[in-house]
């Protein structure tokens, strides 16, 4: 049986009580929202705090809020204490972002969804077959340079760890432009969730260690004269189709003209390095032109093109990559699935 070290459990009651207390005791202490990753981590000691800051008591970082937007369209922040159902099942999240009510629905099973939570879902450690195994797995093996080694068993050298950012929703977000606030001991700022996550697979987030996110921010444009509302789609691949983390993840979003021509397309991939990856040069093919199947088939070859899996999934690197237009043709087909809905 695998058993959590000892620490000490605080239940702060305010979000500025909660960043004192990761102050306080600094590298020792961490945030602790729904654990349904934190937890096996911590089994596995792969991280050993000696204090847990409890966030789920606190009232602030709650609630799913849409409202009018002074420059027209609308502006949707969803609190990052928030549920993955919750978000999942939000009426709002649905009609506005239906890639990321669909991310969230994905995301493991239902009992993660129900305890687990979208600031947690962004703050998600990356993994990898060397990394997430047992204590004495790894000590059998010589550790990794994730944890307590000097070599990263995938690439065979110490330079630089790739453990892959496996997440679902910050693709989502991040096609939608997306921001996140952060809470810490200097105050409040905020960052684009494109800036938020870096190539580091030891601590592959620009968030401090005694910072918490606050909530997400999205900017949702109204339609208008020249663009439709902004459509998005989602896909995932994994060894089931239920409970695995993925093994690829692709997100899109794009706007159209009236005539059903695209005017703006963005995609995100994620699963495969330890932070998610924009796609590019997506215009050149699209712009001006309906999702048509050659168009699908184009821009599916182009992000296979861009995406090299490595062996930090137990699934071979070379059938992931023959994957990756597949999923990406998918997302698209679920972008393309609701161009035309009211």
């Amino acid at each position: 049986m695998l058993r959590l070290p000892p620490y000490t459990y605080h239940r702060p009651r305010t979000l500025r009580e909660a960043v004192e207390l990761l102050a306080e005791h600094g590298r020792e202490a961490m945030p602790i929202a729904g654990g349904t990753d934190l937890v096996p981590n911590m089994k596995h000691r792969l991280f050993t705090p000696t204090h847990l800051v409890a966030l789920k008591g606190i009232p602030e970082l709650g609630g799913i809020d849409l409202r009018a937007h002074d420059e027209g369209g609308w502006e949707l922040t969803i609190g990052a204490g928030e549920s993955l159902a919750s978000v999942a099942g939000n009426v709002e999240v649905r009609r506005h972002l239906p890639a990321l009510a669909k991310a969230a629905a994905h995301i493991a099973g239902p009992q993660h969804r129900n305890r687990g939570t979208i600031g947690g879902n962004l703050c998600l450690d990356t993994r990898c077959t060397y990394y997430n195994q047992s204590e004495f797995w790894r000590e059998a093996l010589g550790y990794c340079l994730k944890k307590d080694g000097s070599v990263c068993h995938v690439t065979r050298v110490g330079a630089k760890c790739v453990a892959a950012h496996s997440a679902d929703t910050p693709p989502v977000l991040m096609t939608a432009d997306a921001r996140v606030e952060l809470e810490g001991p200097e105050g409040r700022r905020t960052l684009p969730i494109r800036e938020l996550f870096v190539a580091d697979g030891i601590w592959n987030s620009q968030r401090a260690h005694n910072e918490i996110i606050n909530r997400i921010i999205v900017r949702i444009p109204g339609p208008d004269e020249d663009l439709g509302p902004v459509r998005t789609g989602y896909a995932k691949l994994r060894q089931r189709d239920s409970i695995d983390f993925p093994l690829l993840t692709v997100a899109v979003s794009a706007r159209f003209d009236p005539e059903g021509h695209v005017r703006r397309l963005a995609g995100v991939v994620t699963g495969l390095g330890s932070r998610p990856r924009e796609l590019t040069r997506w215009e050149e093919l699209a712009t001006g032109e309906p999702l048509s199947d050659e168009v699908l088939e184009a821009l599916g070859e182009r992000a296979g093109q861009q995406c090299t899996p490595l062996e930090n999934h137990i699934i071979d690197p070379e059938w992931r990559k023959a994957m990756v237009p597949v999923i990406t043709r998918r997302a698209l087909a679920d972008l393309t699935a609701h161009a035309h809905a009211p």
